[in-house]
């Protein structure tokens, strides 16, 4: 049985920025992308390093899982190596693998091309920003898998293929935190990034990659073309969230997926595991 995650009181900080009048007014200063990239010159230099040992207390985060380094700075920690041995990808052709750690919630794509997060209507092409892309998957899957602050920052590709069009869409940086999401519509305002991946055995996915509050860089590697397991890219600080877009009869995804999200839960999963079948073996 895998873990669900129900919704948690929220940080009072949190609570504060999204649910008070004042909170707002504050909330409109930190959501800038000047205050994110401030915050990161600060993580990315050696005075930040006395942070990383009270992170790892804090958050209850194994080391020994991770490849030894010597971090020069926070964000060097954050973006830390997993030993590959604890993130294997199931090999079968027809197993659909997670991209990353994170907590999944799993929505339907309607044949007009929405989707409903946290009681807000979202539209594929406001998403994407690219409105001949977003038929694409209409009728489809959108599967969001939520990353927290002490989960593998990094995310690969979920199965081999070839790179198609890839786009930066520039926004905010509000909190993935569910309390966010249940006042704005943080998918579609922050700064987010998408990869169109025609893949080996899931038909054309598109991965975004959305950025979060206080830096939430999205660094991507150069590639045109990889394999399944491969490295896409990494966060850097900031809890963060993958979105994966799957055209419709392409993927069959577990249905506890479906009904966790029903019920207001979110499903917890590594990245490599198997969370669903390509369509084309169940025939």
């Amino acid at each position: 049985m895998r873990q669900v995650i129900s919704d948690e009181k929220p940080q009072r900080g949190v609570s504060f920025l999204y649910r008070t009048f004042l909170g707002g007014i504050c909330l409109k200063l930190l959501s800038a992308r000047w205050v994110s990239r401030l915050a990161g010159k600060y993580l990315d230099s050696r005075l930040s390093k006395h942070k990383i040992k009270k992170f790892i207390k804090k958050h209850g985060i194994c080391m020994e899982d991770y490849l030894p380094e010597q971090y020069r700075s926070f964000n060097a920690f954050f973006t830390r190596r997993i030993k590959p041995a604890l993130r294997p990808f199931d090999g079968d052709p027809a197993a659909f693998c997670s991209p990353c750690d994170g907590a999944v919630t799993a929505f339907s794509v309607t044949h007009e091309g929405i989707f409903r997060v946290k009681g807000f209507d979202y539209t594929v092409s406001t998403l994407l920003k690219n409105e001949e892309l977003a038929k694409k998957y209409e009728g489809g899957t959108c599967i969001v898998i939520r990353l927290t602050v002490n989960d593998y920052h990094r995310y690969h590709f979920a199965d081999g293929g070839s790179m198609g069009e890839r786009k930066y869409i520039k926004g905010k940086l509000h909190t993935v935190q569910p309390t966010a999401l249940e006042r704005r519509r943080v998918f579609t305002e922050n700064c987010r990034a998408y990869t169109v991946l025609h893949t080996e055995h899931f038909g054309d996915l598109t991965q975004v990659e959305v950025g979060a509050m206080f830096v939430g860089r999205i660094v991507n590697a150069p590639k045109e073309s990889f394999s399944r397991g491969e490295e896409k890219g990494y966060f850097e600080f900031g809890g963060s969230t993958v979105i994966l877009l799957a055209e419709a009869g392409k993927v069959a995804l577990d249905g506890e997926f479906f009904t966790n999200t029903q019920n207001g839960l979110e499903t917890k999963v590594r990245c490599g595991e198997r969370i669903g079948t390509a369509a084309q073996y169940l025939v």
